[in-house]
């Protein structure tokens, strides 16, 4: 009999939450959920143990990596309780290793991603510092043939004018104007229901990696390549 998917249930389970997104329904379905749950919980044990053998996660379980499906609506003007994806991030481990994985599960709307969401200040200027003075390495990455397959274009926010401290002329402008970098990557259904979908999505964040060890050496090295460690 062939494998089935972990994600079949989970994902029936989001399509009837995505309809009746109030607690009285969820509250109705909670086994229906925590049945869900489980087999999310699974499935992100399998990415995490593939991931392991081809980098060092800090993220101790697949549960660990996943985000609370209650939403936080304090401050949201939407007001439904409950996302409607399974969603989950997996840290690269030693301060040697920067960036994050990312994958979220919706039905339609299943994708993995990867990169620097929120730089703090201070390794903000100093990556816009190493791609000042050498912008033609990270260039060479994005504009790779299997990275435009696989991602398309460096996403991110960008500032519209050049950051303070740079020219507007700089030479490096169109990638000293990010306050992100990262990357996505797209799944149709049919690639998310079939068995073996937990290693698509590694194969996808091992396609990052080129991105992340460089941004890995512009963290911890100075403008020489000097350890900053």
């Amino acid at each position: 009999m062939p494998k089935s998917s972990l994600l079949t249930f989970p994902f029936s389970f989001l399509t009837q939450l995505s309809a009746n997104n109030n607690r009285e329904w969820f509250n109705s379905n909670k086994d229906q959920y925590l049945k869900a749950h489980q087999q999310v919980i699974e499935f992100a044990d399998l990415l995490l143990g593939e991931l392991n053998k081809t980098d060092i996660i800090e993220t101790p379980t697949g549960k660990k990596s996943l985000y609370r499906i209650y939403r936080d609506v304090r401050f949201s003007k939407d007001k439904t309780p409950y996302s409607t994806y399974f969603g989950g991030g997996f840290r690269r481990a030693t301060a040697e290793r920067r960036g994050g994985y990312y994958f979220h599960l919706e039905p339609g709307n299943t994708y993995v991603g990867g990169g620097f969401w929120g730089p703090n200040s201070q390794d903000m200027m100093h990556i816009r510092k190493h791609l000042q003075q050498e912008p033609e390495r990270l260039r060479d990455i994005i504009t790779n043939k299997n990275f435009k397959k696989q991602f398309g274009v460096l996403l991110g926010e960008q500032l519209k004018r050049a950051p303070k401290g740079f020219e507007i002329d700089d030479p490096a402008i169109d990638l000293l104007r990010y306050k992100q970098y990262w990357v996505r990557h797209e799944f149709s259904t049919a690639e998310v229901l079939s068995p073996d979908f937990h290693l698509a999505i590694v194969k996808q964040f091992q396609h990052i990696r080129p991105f992340f060890d460089y941004m890995s050496e512009v963290l911890t090295t100075d403008l020489n390549g000097e350890s900053i460690l």
